[in-house]
């Protein structure tokens, strides 16, 4: 029977587009007791999808209209539909509730979360990530997880230049820190990645990281008595693949958000005043005296561009160009954030500077002009900024203010294994 609504639900999507549109929900921010229960009877189940599609063909109405719109994007469409069918036939998750609190001027700058309309939060699914992401079964020898590369007291990157593996060999590049990146639109320096589902896939394999496969993973997971509850709870069912294991990390990564910071207080809280040095960093970093402002923007503090900013005249590395192939991307890296870049070191793709002292020195003296694909960015500090040392103090002291320290020690992030 399911099988039959979901297919009949697609071909009317199909034949009658002009008919199967969306209405518009006028009380979408609404809390309900469960997603897709429209008619307000505990359950979710077929009855619901066809006072569903009654509602979108204007041919009904619904007693809990705000359910019906299950991945609460403000309509309730043919996507809903296909989110709630999921969740009957055990294939999605049954749960979409706002969980995480944003502040208004982030959404305003930034725009919603980029979650994926078949993997949307929930707190069964978070917290499934969260354990997923500690939890070393993910490695061929069971001494690696996630957060070995990826340590919150350093904004869930790796303090060590580059990272070991299982196998004691090292990666090519720093671990990029994880904050915010809900709102990124690519993964990994390179880009290589463009979601965080995709992004997680791909360390499991690597055999410079975690170094096995997924069916191992998998088998590992599955047969943790802890966890066939927990995919049940979240995904309809006791199944465990990489699909699932993926989702999961990504819904905790998603809520790695970082907004309590001095900084924050200046622009959008109750300032209590920044220092006389601060003051000073911040003048030089939102002129065209420091030039910051221009790739280290909004609330994030990153624009999601790639950009070469003159680390080399000969490139070692190809960045982004290695994953188009397209000359014209040699040499750009992701434009990192700044957002708690006090304890984030080391620094660049590369991790070859050590504190912030020498990030800012770089800017200041050490950009190649002839490197390639040089961002236009970069011509002021090509030409020298010529910073005296006390600017260039005032800017570091400046760039502390973005530091959240709620956000490194939050236990809501932290290793649930040192809980039990």
């Amino acid at each position: 029977m399911k099988n039959r609504i979901f297919f009949l639900i697609f071909m009317m999507g199909f034949l009658y587009p002009n008919y199967f549109g969306s209405m518009n929900v006028q009380n979408n921010h609404v809390e309900t007791e469960m997603p897709g229960d429209v008619n307000n009877d505990g359950i979710v189940d077929v009855l619901d999808l066809v006072q569903i599609v009654n509602f979108i063909l204007d041919q009904g109405s619904l007693e809990v209209e705000s359910a019906g719109d299950f991945n609460n994007d403000g309509i309730i469409d043919i996507l809903d539909i296909v989110s709630i069918v999921s969740c009957i036939m055990g294939s999605g998750p049954c749960e979409s509730v706002n969980i995480l609190e944003i502040p208004q001027y982030v959404t305003d700058y930034h725009g919603e979360m980029l979650i994926p309309e078949d993997n949307p939060l929930s707190e069964a699914g978070i917290e499934l990530g969260r354990f997923l992401f500690y939890d070393k079964k993910l490695s061929d020898d069971g001494t690696q997880s996630c957060a070995s590369c990826h340590l919150q007291e350093n904004g869930f990157t790796d303090p060590n230049q580059f990272s070991e593996g299982i196998t004691g060999e090292l990666g090519g590049r720093n671990a990029m820190q994880i904050i915010n990146a809900a709102w990124f639109s690519s993964f990994f320096w390179d880009g290589r990645a463009e979601s965080l589902e995709a992004q997680a896939l791909g360390p499991v394999v690597n055999p410079v990281e975690l170094n096995t496969t997924w069916s191992a993973v998998e088998d590992r997971v599955a047969a943790d008595p802890m966890y066939p509850p927990m995919f049940e709870e979240v995904f309809g069912s006791t199944l465990i693949d990489s699909t699932r294991i993926t989702k999961a990390i990504a819904q905790f990564e998603r809520t790695l958000i970082s907004f309590n910071s001095k900084y924050d207080d200046f622009f959008y809280g109750d300032f209590t005043g920044f220092n006389e040095s601060e003051e000073s960093g911040f003048d030089i970093y939102f002129s065209e005296v420091g030039d910051c402002i221009h790739c280290h923007q909004g609330p994030i503090l990153n624009d999601n561009e790639f950009r070469n900013n003159g680390l080399d005249s000969e490139l070692t590395d190809l960045g982004l160009g290695e994953i188009t192939g397209d000359p014209l991307d040699f040499g750009k890296f992701k434009v990192p954030t700044l957002r708690n870049i006090e304890f984030t070191a080391p620094y660049m793709h590369d991790g070859r500077f050590e504190t912030l002292d020498e990030v800012v020195e770089h800017y200041n003296s050490g950009v190649h002009e002839d490197s390639p694909n040089l961002d236009p960015e970069m011509e002021n500090a090509a030409a020298g900024l010529n910073l005296t040392e006390e600017q260039k103090t005032d800017l570091v002291n400046f760039l502390k203010t973005f530091s959240d320290t709620t956000f490194l020690s939050n236990p809501a992030f932290a290793d649930p294994f040192e809980e039990e």
